[in-house]
């Protein structure tokens, strides 16, 4: 009788899982836009403004894993709810801080927070629909949550910032968090894995440390470059802890991740999948935002309002790509969705300009749009749908480490690329007698000082010729970042032909859970 009722109500838990998934989704992309009205208000300098940024992502990132075998111990609800409260207690705490340092603790103490959510929303959304076909058609709607929050974040950040200080983007996290738990209170069941084991310590010690040290050195080469000795001692660090963390799951009995997963080309294609295209995803979007406020000069708010068309092509397809899987197979759809997102590079590498047309820039953006969208969830319900329900957690952690890693990944690599070739551009230009050397210096460190130095300048047509350079330096840059994504979609695109199997396989136990656990 107990399981009917919750039975009935799984499509209402899954509005709460949604909407417990939305305030990570959104976190991030409406804090972006903040970051100047920080700056001023708070005096931090750009590497304390990444810094704000990137701990939320480091702690994020270094606690997954552990928190999703938390969740099939203890129970995925219980590890939600105390994820949303985790996460507004914190948020409150950033909303009030005073200096650039508090805040940069509140966003860690955030990602503890967003860590034990958004792996608890999907393996509470697998165990909650046994059915195939349901299944698939929640991950969609989950899939297209998370893609709409991630697109709407800039028109919500710019609405906030338009009407309020940049405290309102931290505030925003408390209603939904509040409606999050109090209606996955009432209408989300507990569950947890049915053979249970003991907590395998030593692999999360090692996950966290490995992942940590990984995400630190993707980090620190995006900023100080990828061969900064601070990068590379992180990333030898990660090689050598993760490679240790393998050896001991490989060997444990109460292994946190079970290493025969990654045999199910289900599992692994779908993983690889997912960190490639977030890789695009992330790094398209650090471009776009830049290239709406810097080069076309659309207001915060302006820039939001012209991304709404990312968003909304994002989540219908997103919503929908469980019925195009069905009918040609979750290989060719996840192929076929990422060969559309580099072809949206390719296309946007082409056209941009400092006075590309919006309805140009727009078909660019719905093409990598749709191509997310068809790829986001057919991956994620092949990873969920290749390992056993009782571990539920560990895959959905597994597959939200996979996005993270890609994200930071494409912001650093197309980041690094874009960078580079700026700085050309602005080396290799021809700048008149009346810009001294410190001004070119200043151009040197990024579009935003371009525009800042020639805001100081007091020639107009000095200030013109500087602000005309740095945009066309960085569009130069972004269009070749741009065209090195859309080259690594494609041969993603035919890598995932090669080893994403046509329909899910489940997992396939070779040594029976008893035994395993004793």
């Amino acid at each position: 009788m107990e399981q009917s009722k919750w039975y009935r109500r799984r499509w209402i838990a899954l509005i709460f899982l949604n909407i417990s998934l939305l305030v990570i989704a959104l976190d991030n992309t409406v804090l972006n836009l903040a970051l100047p009205s920080i700056a001023r208000d708070l005096g931090a300098h750009a590497s304390d403004l990444q810094w704000i940024v990137d701990v939320y992502v480091l702690v994020f990132a270094g606690l997954l894993l552990t928190s999703g075998s938390i969740g099939d111990h203890i129970g995925r609800k219980r590890t939600l709810q105390l994820g949303l409260i985790v996460f507004a207690l914190f948020s409150l705490g950033a909303a009030l801080s005073t200096s650039t340092g508090m805040l940069m603790v509140m966003r860690g103490f955030m990602g503890i927070g967003g860590a034990l959510i958004m792996p608890s929303t999907l393996s509470t959304l697998t165990a909650t629909f046994r059915d195939n076909k349901e299944r698939a058609q929640a991950i969609a709607i989950w899939s297209a949550t998370f893609g709409l929050g991630i697109g709407i974040g800039p028109l919500v950040g710019g609405w906030l910032l338009n009407h309020f200080n940049w405290s309102s983007v931290f505030y925003i996290n408390l209603p939904v968090a509040a409606i999050g738990l109090i209606g996955g209170y009432f209408f989300i069941q507990n569950s947890k894995s049915e053979h249970a084991r003991r907590l395998d310590i030593p692999g999360a010690l090692l996950s966290i440390a490995g992942l940590f040290a990984l995400v630190y050195g993707i980090i620190a080469a995006g900023m100080d470059g990828w061969t900064a000795p601070h990068a590379l001692l992180a990333f030898g660090g990660a090689v050598v802890l993760l490679t240790i963390f393998a050896i001991v799951e490989n060997r444990s009995k109460h292994a946190m991740l079970r290493l025969d997963f990654f045999e199910n080309p289900s599992f692994t294609g779908a993983n690889i999948a997912l960190t490639l295209v977030f890789f695009g995803m992330f790094g398209s979007f650090f471009f776009l935002g830049q290239y709406f406020q810097s080069v076309l000069g659309y207001s915060p708010l302006e820039s939001g309002v012209r991304l709404l068309p990312n968003a909304l092509v994002l989540a219908i397809t997103a919503a929908n790509s469980s019925r195009v899987a069905r009918l040609i197979g979750t290989k060719f759809t996840v192929a076929l969705g990422i060969l559309l997102t580099g072809s949206g590079f390719l296309y946007f590498a082409l056209i941009a300009d400092v006075n590309t047309s919006y309805p140009s820039i727009v078909l660019g953006m719905c093409m990598t749009a749709l191509g997310m969208g068809l790829t986001m969830s057919p991956a994620t319900n092949s990873i969920m749908g290749s390992i056993p329900v009782e571990e539920a957690g560990i895959g959905s952690a597994m597959n939200d480490t996979t996005r993270q890693i890609g994200g930071a990944l494409g912001v650093a690599v197309l980041g690094t690329l874009m960078n580079s070739g700026y700085i050309q551009q602005v080396n290799a230009a021809q700048w008149p007698a009346q810009v001294p050397p410190q001004s070119v210096e200043a151009v040197r460190n990024g579009i935003q000082s371009a525009h800042l130095v020639a805001q100081s300048v007091p020639d107009q047509q000095i200030s013109v010729l500087i602000i005309d350079k740095a945009d066309h330096a960085f569009v130069y840059g972004m269009t070749h970042g741009l065209t090195v994504a859309a080259i690594i979609m494609a041969i993603a695109s035919i890598a995932t032909l090669i080893i994403l199997p046509q329909k899910v396989r489940p997992f396939e136990r070779k040594v029976p859970l008893a035994r395993a656990s004793k």
